[in-house]
């Protein structure tokens, strides 16, 4: 367009983890500024290229970490965690070089640091199983439903998420009551998202089904990383068996317990510490799942 001020061409990167997809940019140099209205864009799934979410791979003042990881919903909010997209942003350093499977590096991300390990072999030629330390979590608000004899849980693991335990989760009206559950006056002003989560017994292990209705998308995604490690803490809390306890070092005290988690179209797991005292609390979490490099795409973005 003569006249108007742009970006030329400016290039993305598509990666999604469990079906949670974004659009990443290296902007390591700074050269990118993004606004509302150019998020918008990108994300819209009708008249730019579709996303969750944007996130831009930036430069950090720390010489000991990797890079910093700036994180945009559709709607053009930022400032808080997405696990899914911290997954597919470390896959993104390991494809550009900045960081080495194998070796465990820390990053910067909204809700502070976070640290992250990939296997020195990929899953295929795109795809990357990641390991992404979590923040720790402390505090966990217990609500009593008509219909459940399980509780649901309102947390905060790097983004707000309240879990709802059901029954019939495949036909579950997860749109309809995701959105009333968001907009509660109880967490208001800023919402939360919504889990609905429904435990099975598969082959003697414990798996968690999820879907999740998310603020700031405000339709359902086919996963979201902070919300399946709410999940996995919740059910930990409503005393649903953990898929497996693993021992930890003598030094360490507790032991480190593990949820296997079933979103849309991916597998993936949640473990963590869980601190014995009077406020719910859980520590040394991590969550697995795979990240897959989608391809790479183009737009003028006008400024």
């Amino acid at each position: 367009m003569p006249g108007a001020d742009y970006n030329p061409m400016v290039k993305f990167y598509k990666y999604h983890g469990a079906g949670n997809d974004f659009l990443i940019a290296d902007n390591r140099d700074g050269h990118l500024s993004l606004d509302e209205a150019a998020i918008r864009h990108l994300c819209d799934r009708h008249t730019g290229f579709g996303a969750d979410g944007v996130m831009l791979l930036e430069e950090t003042e720390d010489a000991g970490l990797a890079f910093r990881m700036v994180f945009y919903n559709p709607d053009g909010s930022g400032g808080m965690m997405c696990g899914n997209g911290g997954r597919c942003i470390v896959a993104f350093a390991a494809d550009l070089g900045l960081v080495v499977p194998g070796k465990p590096f820390d990053f910067e991300a909204p809700d502070g640091l976070h640290s992250a390990v990939l296997p020195e072999s990929q899953d295929r030629a795109n795809v990357r199983t990641v390991r992404l330390k979590m923040k720790d979590v402390k505090g966990l608000d217990e609500y009593s439903e008509t219909g459940s004899s399980l509780k649901s849980c309102f947390l905060d693991t790097g983004t707000r998420h309240f879990v709802r335990f059901v029954k019939g989760l495949q036909d579950y009206p997860v749109v309809a009551e995701g959105r009333v559950v968001r907009h509660d006056p109880r967490f208001a002003p800023q919402g939360t998202n919504v889990n609905f989560v429904e435990p099975a017994v598969e082959d003697g292990r414990t798996v968690l089904h999820i879907r999740t209705f998310e603020k700031g998308v405000e339709d359902e995604t086919l996963a979201c990383g902070t919300g399946i490690v709410a999940s996995a803490l919740a059910a930990y809390s409503q005393k649903i068996t953990p898929s497996s306890v693993s021992s930890v070092p003598s030094q360490e005290a507790g032991k480190s317990l593990k949820y296997d988690i079933r979103a849309a179209i991916a597998d993936l797991s949640v473990e963590f510490r869980p601190s014995a005292g009077d406020v719910f609390s859980a520590t040394d979490v991590w969550l697995t799942g795979p990240a897959e490099f989608v391809g790479t795409v183009e737009i003028m973005l006008y400024l």
